[in-house]
């Protein structure tokens, strides 16, 4: 996609995808809080227009009355002897076997008076609906319900929205060659081996789509959203064409030669997903099971526009100094690599938990943290391992987006139980990796004397309180305007409102040019280019993060279809059985899987079985969030490690590699090993301490 200025000084790329995606996240932000919005139009209207004297409420107003066409002064006597005429009117004989009771005038008359009554109401209230209707009523009524009508049309096309948003991204993402892989492709063999996978995994979803469809057509079941349809196959087959010209013309910066068994491990994720599960469905002759696995991500497309909406918050926060002005308040104290990491991790699970916690703040903020982590005189393996767990260990606490999910689709739990207990297990794997941090460590523990630090960080907290009362700011706006408090429902649509207000406020308060550090210079740009940019980076990582997850519920389809969570016995002898088998089998799909799509999967085959074994519900999904924190963090896939690699770039994590190449197993590896000998034992403890206190 060319990335010149071609117009107003914008890209072609930054016309034909950011400005609609813009458009497309501010229309979900408007979405989420149409309804609070809207509640407080009405309340404001009653208050403007309503008239308590004469019983006029603002809802009467939202239309024209329509004028009564009843007569209010109807004789009463003469409409009485209309009808007491025509019921005495002669009858044949056999209508006369089917004819009423005597008619009773008195009856009649009461009716008539009944009705005239009813009739002067009518027009009282006609007349002071119609005294009401000024123009400056019809001047806010236009606003309220043309704003009640942009709501209710993206309330009811949620999922057209989404899958909208997503085959921008996804384009733009195919054209940038961003999609998440175990290694970026570098050499020719590199590029062939990821476009004709690309070519393969799309070729199976766009068969599957358009045979999804066709099964809809015979249906004969009006289709409720046809658009979907056609916007899939526009999507595939995009790719396709994408991909087919990138395996003709690779890149011109395409080094010669490569292997095919290194070139494998280029392959996008997504892509690899789609073929393993499309073959397997293939082979089943489950021909539309892909576009039928896509389709579960529609379900749930306010889970997903709301992930969008966090990705957004968190390139939003990247164009922000926040992160590096924390830091300030923190390198006064000098500490030792392995406190100040764990205080990093301390005050990352906040952001992390409000990012979504998918990787999103690592994408965010990882670059940061793994120069401040290796600036303190870390390794580089060990920078690169906190980086990955900075992005990790939030997923228990408050809003976490997955716990909402989970709450979602398990009645057994609650958002309020599940995040109690989280902040329990975020304790524990925190403090593990801590005491493991320092067995582990070569350096001695530091600490400035308090004397010199004290002060010094005092005056570094002075800038960053600026940025806590804009929060407070937005968010009391919110409680008091709106009546809308901050919790895991309503915080992705406040987030995005509060870092616009930090990144404008961080871009006409930014430091002069001088004193910035050259690797920061970028950010040195105006609130309007900020927010373009944040856009720009939103955009690759939607076409990325959301198409990895679609295509990891199809591989739960897979895992479910393949009857390997029938052949899990319903009923174990012991708990402590039960839960050692659970703990492993939830492991293996938390390595594999997406942890959004592992949820629904998990949901509907594990959970029962957990539950029908005596083991808590809030214990069960304790245990799932810890194994998917592992899982975030191990390969095969190990999302995280990823994610990191992505921000760090390749010439670091070569730089890592080579220090220690000389040196033993755990040296050369340790930005993998370190994370997993912290978050297994706290699997185990989690796993199985609670079961001593409730088990029978």
């Amino acid at each position: 996609m060319n990335h010149k200025p071609v117009l107003l000084n914008r890209s072609l790329s930054e016309w034909l995808s950011s400005l609609p995606v813009f458009l497309l996240l501010i229309l979900t932000l408007v979405i989420g809080t149409g309804e609070m919005i809207h509640g407080q139009l009405l309340r404001m209207g009653e208050k403007l227009f309503g008239d308590p004297a004469t019983g006029v409420q603002y809802f009467m107003l939202r239309a024209d009355p329509a004028k009564p066409d009843c007569d209010p002064n109807a004789d009463i006597e003469a409409e009485l002897l209309k009808q007491t005429a025509v019921s005495s009117a002669p009858v044949s004989d056999i209508d006369s076997l089917f004819a009423d009771d005597v008619v009773d005038p008195e009856a009649i008359r009461q009716s008539l008076i009944t009705a005239k009554e009813l009739c002067n109401d009518k027009v009282v209230a006609y007349s002071n609906l119609s005294k009401n209707i000024t123009p400056e009523l019809k001047a806010y009524r236009s606003m309220e319900t043309a704003f009640f009508g942009l709501f209710h049309f993206g309330t009811e096309n949620r999922s057209v929205i989404l899958i909208l948003m997503v085959a921008i991204a996804a384009v733009t993402t195919t054209l940038g060659l961003h999609h998440i892989a175990l290694r970026p492709p570098t050499t020719r063999t590199d590029f062939k081996v990821y476009s004709i996978a690309m070519i393969v995994g799309n070729t199976l979803l766009l068969a599957s789509s358009l045979n999804y469809w066709n099964l809809q057509i015979n249906s004969g079941i009006p289709i409720e959203h046809p658009i979907i349809n056609y916007l899939w196959v526009m999507l595939f087959s995009a790719l396709i064409v994408i991909s087919i010209k990138g395996l003709i013309k690779p890149p011109a910066t395409a080094t010669a030669g490569g292997s095919v068994g290194m070139a494998m491990l280029s392959i996008p994720l997504y892509a690899f997903m789609a073929m393993t599960s499309g073959f397997n469905f293939l082979f089943q002759t489950h021909y539309s099971g892909l576009a039928i696995y896509l389709g579960q991500m529609m379900e749930l497309s306010g889970v997903f526009l709301n992930l969008a909406l966090y990705i957004w918050v968190g390139m939003l926060l990247k164009q922000t100094r926040v992160v590096d002005l924390f830091l300030n308040i923190v390198r006064p104290w000098k500490f030792s690599p392995e406190v100040l990491t764990y205080i990093i991790l301390l005050a990352a699970a906040i952001p992390t938990a409000y990012t979504g916690a998918s990787g999103i703040f690592v994408i965010a903020a990882g670059a940061v943290i793994y120069k401040e982590v290796f600036a303190s005189g870390a390794r580089r393996q060990y920078a690169l391992a906190a980086t990955a767990m900075s992005g990790s260990l939030g997923v228990v606490l408050s809003p976490c987006l997955l716990v909402v999910v989970i709450a979602a689709l398990n009645k057994e739990v609650t958002t309020s139980l599940l995040y109690g207990w989280g902040i329990n297990v975020f304790l524990l794997s925190s403090t593990m990796f801590l005491i493991v941090s320092l067995i582990i460590s070569k350096d001695k523990f530091r600490l400035e004397k308090p004397a010199i630090a004290m002060p010094q960080s005092a005056r570094a907290f002075v800038p960053v309180s600026a940025y806590i009362v804009i929060t407070l700011v937005v968010i009391g706006i919110y409680r008091f305007v709106l009546d809308t408090k901050m919790d895991e429902f309503t915080a992705p649509m406040i987030l995005p409102f509060i870092m616009l207000a930090i990144v404008w406020f961080d871009k006409v308060r930014r430091e002069p040019a001088a004193d910035v550090a050259p690797e920061i210079q970028e950010r040195r740009i105006g609130f309007e280019e900020g927010v373009r940019v944040a856009t720009n980076d939103t955009i690759g990582h939607i076409g990325a993060l959301i198409m990895l997850m679609a295509l990891s519920v199809s591989v739960g389809g897979v895992i479910e279809r393949s009857g390997l969570m029938d052949s899990i016995p319903h009923s174990f002898d012991n708990i402590y059985l039960a839960v050692t088998i659970l703990v492993c089998l939830l492991v293996f799909v938390g390595m594999v899987m997406d942890p959004f799509g592992a949820v629904i999967l998990v949901s509907a085959t594990i959970a029962p079985v957990a539950y029908n074994n005596g083991i808590d519900p809030i214990h069960f999904w304790m245990i799932v969030l810890t194994a998917f924190e592992f899982g975030y963090l191990s390969p095969p896939v190990a999302l995280n490690q990823l994610l990191t690699r992505q921000v760090v770039g390749e010439k670091e994590m070569d730089e890592a590699d080579a220090e220690v190449r000389h040196k033993s197993f755990y040296w050369r590896f340790e930005r993998w090993v370190l994370p997993l000998i912290v978050i297994a034992p706290v699997l185990l403890l989690v796993a199985y301490v609670p079961v001593f206190f409730y088990a029978k």
